[in-house]
């Protein structure tokens, strides 16, 4: 077997940069009491600016007056982690959840599919990087390695266990997932990097050390087999955005639409699935939520049609007050039949009346 580990380093900030118009500006994510907020990370902009993790809030705002802040939320972090998951069973009916900020997939199965794998892992990146998330990928015969791989690696793919070996051995002890205090104890013995450690002899690894180190090795190295969790899409579909600020206008409402709409269709092409019927839910700071239903005559999930669909409905409604979030539910997701047109055939119109 082989497997792809998609590594997500920054989850979260990617996770609110993408529902931003302008990602270039500098941001900060925050953490911490009310009585003291830490900088948690911040994008390329804010750290050339000099702020950096760590930094309170009030020694950032002292340092550089203008920008942008958001909360750090593990909830987030979990949603899109889920949200990816689904996009990533698209390629790979095993796809596991396992590792934190990862995605790792079963790809030997796929490539009869999706072709050799430097056409596979380029489609995945192209996607990855439309949908919003930085990401670093390598492959290995067995899916423990592979993350290890992945904290030195972008880009590398490892097909047999000799070279494996080689590339595990040369990675520094620190670096392949061993507790802090057996690294640490390694280090003091000389040992630096890792095939220094598999040249040990196994009986002294398991006199000085507790049998999750030998474990762990061995998952590694691939004489041990990893079973990993198999993640399966939910029936639904349910993402909410809030907006940076009030909005007014349904026209301030296209971007955040037009987000929502293509996440929408990854997820649909992920459990390959079409959607007949949605609704926009425009949340109000006061009153009830604004329900804009949206059908369409057969199952579709092309995001541009979603989208233009969802624009044309949002564009007759009269906004009864300023919107502070904007939410896309479908429940209705049948099974997606393309359906066989003549080439120069106009595609029909989809909305219901």
């Amino acid at each position: 077997m082989r497997w792809a580990c998609v590594l997500l380093p920054q989850l979260a900030l990617d996770g609110v940069l993408r529902r931003r118009p302008d990602p270039d500006t500098p941001l900060a994510l925050i953490t911490g009491t009310p009585q003291r907020r830490i900088l948690q990370t911040v994008n390329s902009p804010a750290r050339a600016l000099g702020l950096r993790p760590g930094l309170s809030l009030t020694a950032a705002k002292a340092l550089v007056c203008d920008f942008a802040t958001a909360e750090y939320d593990p909830a987030e972090i979990d949603r899109w982690h889920r949200f990816l998951a689904a996009w990533a069973y698209r390629f790979s009916s095993h796809v596991s959840l396992d590792y934190p900020r990862v995605l790792m997939m079963e790809i030997e199965s796929s490539l009869g599919l999706f072709g050799p794998w430097p056409r596979f892992e380029a489609r995945l990146r192209e996607e990855l990087t439309a949908l919003g998330f930085r990401h670093r990928i390598v492959a290995a015969p067995n899916p423990a390695a592979a993350r290890v791989l992945a904290n030195a690696y972008d880009g590398l793919c490892i097909a047999d266990d000799e070279t494996l070996l080689q590339a595990l051995g040369q990675l520094p002890i620190d670096r392949v997932g061993l507790d802090r205090e057996v690294a640490t104890a390694l280090s003091r013995m000389g040992l630096r990097r890792l095939h220094q450690v598999l040249a040990l002899p196994r009986e002294t690894l398991a006199r000085r050390f507790p049998a999750e180190v030998l474990r762990h090795l061995d998952t590694l190295t691939g004489r041990r087999a990893l079973a990993l969790d198999c993640y399966r899409p939910p029936d639904r579909f349910d993402v909410r955005l809030e907006l940076n600020f009030d909005v007014e206008s349904t026209q301030a409402l296209l971007f955040p639409l037009r987000r929502l709409t293509a996440d929408l269709a990854a997820f649909l092409a992920g459990r390959d699935s079409g959607v007949q019927r949605f609704d926009l839910l425009l949340e109000h700071a006061q009153g009830e939520d604004s329900r804009v239903p949206v059908g369409l005559l057969s199952a579709e999930r092309e995001a541009a049609m979603l989208f233009e669909l969802a624009r044309g409905r949002l564009e007759h409604l009269q906004v009864p007050a300023p919107v502070r979030a904007l939410r896309l539910v479908a429940r209705d997701l049948p099974s997606f039949v393309p359906q066989h047109r003549e080439l120069f055939e106009e595609r029909p119109q989809q909305t219901l009346p």
